[in-house]
């Protein structure tokens, strides 16, 4: 297509005249933890699973408030995201993740101010663990947390490595620009190459009814058609599925092709809805699915047991 000077170029985010949503929104660190802690502290107060909801909100709240002051994360090279881009990979590689100081301090701080959470014994003995443990041994948790493959006999020393994680992360991520962030492949995040831990049916004016996914560590949200499987990308065989009496603010989305199920949060039922919180606090569902021949697809480092 040629252009000439002066000429009214088309808006790319704007096909056939019906506006497009943006591929992805990208997380505001500070802003992203808020609301998490915040909906976690909402969503307990009528949960049977109000202590560990409570917990997690004050652990949202600490990865809120080390942010200040915290050393710059490091950046990508042009060339790094130019490769990336071309290629359709996403920018920050979880699996060549290598610690920087802006991780280690980020870490540090966080087990430092975790200490103050009322938090059951069990979860103050893991925390001590994390924090007596060798570089050797929180390289590994490290690795365990990226790789989405957490040991059943640790599990609980894994969220405190999975939310410094979700920090460093999440400020990386905010770095980007993106506009020239690409689709990688189905249900893996654009940024740093993550499953979905599920999807929210947003209800926002520039893009009502778009569906997102949500990557647990990053925070990054990306566009995803609807009536798709986020596990193998099939279109044959997908169904819905709640829990009976339900508001059907959430939802199974299972899929025939590979047997798997991902959980859609419809914002238009619960306007407050977040895909991290939300996942965790609607553990019923899961429950429900145990009975089904589905396996969950969508990973969540804090639901723990599942």
């Amino acid at each position: 297509m040629f252009s000439f000077p002066g000429a009214v170029q088309p808006d790319p985010s704007v096909i056939g005249g019906i506006a497009q949503p943006p591929l992805v929104q990208l997380p505001d660190p500070v802003g992203l933890f808020d609301a998490r802690a915040k909906r976690f502290a909402h969503l307990a107060e009528h949960s049977d699973l109000k202590p560990y909801l409570g917990f997690l909100s004050a652990l949202c709240a600490v990865q809120r408030d080390i942010q200040p002051g915290l050393p710059e994360v490091e950046p990508l090279d042009a060339d790094a995201l130019a490769r990336a881009r071309a290629h359709a990979m996403p920018p920050l590689d979880r699996g060549r993740f290598t610690s920087a100081p802006a991780f280690e301090t980020t870490f540090e701080r966080l087990l430092a101010q975790a200490r103050a959470i009322h938090m059951p014994e069990t979860a103050a003995a893991a925390l001590d663990r994390v924090i007596a443990a060798d570089a050797a041994a929180r390289d590994q948790m490290v690795r365990n947390v990226l790789a989405d493959a957490l040991p059943m006999e640790a599990l609980a020393e894994h969220v405190f490595v999975a939310a410094a994680l979700q920090v460093h992360f999440a400020r990386r991520a905010a770095g980007l620009d993106g506009k020239a962030l690409v689709p990688v492949a189905d249900g893996v995040c654009p940024c740093c190459g993550g499953p979905p831990v599920a999807s929210l049916i947003v209800d926002w004016p520039h893009a009502p009814g778009a569906r997102y996914c949500g990557c647990a560590l990053c925070g990054t949200l990306w566009n995803y058609v609807r009536i798709r499987c986020t596990a193998c990308g099939s279109t044959k065989g997908i169904g819905l599925e709640e829990i009976e009496g339900g508001t059907g603010a959430v939802k199974a989305e299972t899929c025939e092709e590979c047997h798997s199920y991902g959980k859609l949060f419809y914002q238009n039922k619960d306007l407050g809805a977040e895909v991290v919180a939300d996942d965790v606090a609607s553990l019923g569902l899961d429950m429900l699915m145990r009975d089904r021949p589905y396996r969950r697809a969508g990973f969540n480092p804090f639901l723990l047991g599942y």
